[in-house]
């Protein structure tokens, strides 16, 4: 057996399709889905993260605004900047750059943002609204995972054990979440975890999500899983790869996602998606 790879690339491109489509279809009403991003400091990943942002917003026929500060700027200071956005009938999508200079609170800051404009789904209505069922924004990372999952046909979970490996905010929770709202059956694990490979041989469904390389072997897993790898680290020769052992696992997993190519992508991807759906229903009044 040979994992078949699931294409980041390629969904994220369909998708981005659809998202002009929708955008193109709120042109005659006069609204043009807006994102606005905040910058603060010279972080080097983070002017990459942000520029790849900006783009993707012009590709789809978003209004973009960038907003770059030097990392001098004051908490009160870019708390005002977000208060101004949430005002501005012509931005339905607000992001802050994390991580943020240590003089800044960014609970504070991603507080501040309205949920209806909380485009990232960090803020706490936006998780809460996650918990229990209700419409909200869901954060980027998890929310393409479970694209690559349905474009594999697993829309429905149910009868399925997935494992997730990390607990974060950001992806491990969220992910956690999604996937209980899909019929899975979830164990979340973490650094706690005691014998975390009999965790993820029981699994039909391995989210990796710790920033760890190599945190998930072949022998780890059963034959035919799915594994979702959402790490972002460099090897040895300094190239980018996930948290799992790629090439060890490809002759034993069922399906897998390639670093760089797999979930990558597809966060920007959902980040378009939010943003989409936020003008929508600003559109609709709701």
């Amino acid at each position: 057996m040979t994992a078949t790879l699931i294409d980041g690339v390629a969904l994220s491109k369909q998708l981005r399709t659809e998202v002009a489509q929708r955008a193109a279809a709120l042109a005659p009403q006069g609204i043009k889905p807006g994102l606005a991003v905040i910058l603060v400091g010279d972080n080097p990943a983070s002017q990459v993260y942000v520029r790849n942002k900006v783009k993707a917003c012009e590709d789809v026929g978003f209004h973009s605004v960038l907003e770059k500060y030097d990392a001098a700027l004051t908490e009160a200071e870019l708390l005002a900047r977000v208060e101004a956005l949430n005002a501005d009938p012509a931005i339905h999508g607000i992001l802050v750059q994390l991580p943020l200079p240590k003089h800044i609170d960014d609970h504070k800051v991603i507080e501040a943002i309205s949920p209806l404009k909380d485009v990232d789904g960090f803020h706490v209505a936006s998780a809460g609204a996650l918990m229990v069922g209700e419409t909200g924004f869901k954060a980027c990372t998890p929310y393409g995972c479970m694209k690559m999952l349905e474009s594999i046909g697993m829309k429905d979970l149910r009868g399925k054990h997935a494992v997730v490996i990390g607990r974060s905010n950001i992806v491990g929770k969220p992910m956690a979440m999604m996937l209980l709202q899909a019929n899975a059956t979830v164990t979340i694990c973490h650094s706690g975890t005691a014998d975390l490979a009999a965790m993820t041989r029981q699994a039909d469904v391995v989210v990796a999500a710790v920033g760890k390389r190599n945190v998930l072997t072949a022998d780890m897993i059963k034959p035919g899983a799915v594994v979702i790898d959402v790490g972002m680290n460099r090897n040895d020769e300094g190239k980018l790869c996930g948290d799992v052992d790629f090439d060890g696992l490809l002759p034993v997993a069922g399906y897998l996602t390639p670093v760089p190519g797999g979930v990558g992508p597809m966060t920007i991807t959902m980040l378009l998606v939010n943003t989409m759906e936020s003008a929508e229903r600003a559109a609709a009044g709701r």
